[in-house]
């Protein structure tokens, strides 16, 4: 084989997709002896246009949730629309077998949202603008009748997380 070119873009082509992909997949398999990846979304659509008006896009892979985009229109907010989808993808999760989940957000978007549903930061790192970081958050799922429990990870179990 030829010495590889390697290349930088911004537009990584369906071709490049499926090799990495693969190529994940496959070590996966080899390391733990299963791949289980599989996207998942929840959207809120127009009830007139049928237009896509915002949601939550993630994945599930290997027990772990990851919400890797979340979005809603101003006009949409604070309207508990975003707690039914993070509840919805939540209990998603957990249908699939999910033990925890992962998300980043930005300090000036959403972390008081998702720390009052249960979710809890394990690391910051700063960005652009100064003064601005983003906040990397975790929550354990757990599969008891589709329910999401409060985050238990990190910190000692008491007799009442057990309730």
């Amino acid at each position: 084989m030829a010495e590889p070119i390697v290349f930088l873009t911004d537009t990584p082509d369906d071709e490049a997709r499926q090799v990495i992909n693969e190529g994940i997949a496959g070590h996966a398999v080899e390391q733990a002896g299963y791949w289980d990846a599989q996207p998942l979304a929840v959207l809120a659509r127009d009830g007139l246009s049928g237009r896509i008006l915002g949601g939550l896009l993630g994945r599930t892979s290997l027990g772990l949730l990851f919400i890797e985009l979340a979005f809603l229109p101003k006009d949409l907010r604070h309207r508990r629309l975003g707690t039914r989808m993070l509840h919805m993808i939540e209990q998603e999760a957990a249908r699939r077998g999910c033990c925890a989940a992962v998300l980043y957000t930005i300090s000036f978007q959403a972390p008081g949202f998702y720390e009052q549903h249960g979710w809890r930061e394990f690391g910051r790192i700063p960005c652009h603008p100064p003064g601005t970081s983003r906040i990397f958050m975790t929550k354990e799922i757990t599969d008891n009748k589709n329910e999401v429990s409060r985050s238990t990870i990190g910190r000692p179990q008491s007799s009442t997380d057990k309730l």
